[in-house]
């Protein structure tokens, strides 16, 4: 199976991993959309960590599965998502909304709908879910732990 994902993947944390292995643990092939420094700036978010040291985080991280994958700049909601084959697509209940619009263009487009499959948020020791703006404020850790 061909699974899509994407995201910023800001200070690879708990929520991020568990998207990705689920992404990983229902599919063959991986394809993973990571926001370019462009996009990002697009987002206004300056404290992001830059695009060749996010996309090295995440590639260390999808090599212990020991399948195919690939790692290509995102710099729209997007990417090949709409155009391309791709069987299913892992996304949070945040991202789900950006699914089902995925899947009406692909409708549209004369293309199957993706499988969506939705990862519940990985909670902080406070029952909220880990960020990367959370752990830019300095209020927890990757793990969501609380910071001191």
């Amino acid at each position: 199976m061909r699974v899509i994902v994407g995201g910023t993947f800001g200070h690879l944390h708990a929520g991020h991993m568990a998207l990705l292995r689920k992404a990983f643990e229902v599919g063959d092939y991986v394809y993973i959309g990571l926001t370019t420094d462009n996009y990002v700036k697009r987002l206004k978010d300056p404290q992001m960590p830059p695009y060749n040291e996010r996309k090295e985080l995440v590639r260390k991280f999808a090599e212990t599965f020991g399948k195919k994958f690939d790692i290509m700049p995102l710099d729209d909601s997007f990417g090949p998502s709409t155009t391309e084959d791709f069987d299913a697509i892992v996304v949070t209940q945040e991202t789900f909304p950006a699914a089902v619009k995925i899947n009406k263009i692909r409708r549209k487009n004369g293309l199957g709908e993706l499988r969506i499959i939705m990862v519940d948020f990985v909670l902080a020791f406070d029952s909220a879910p880990i960020s990367t703006t959370r752990i830019m404020r300095g209020e927890i850790d990757r793990e969501g732990r609380q910071m001191a």
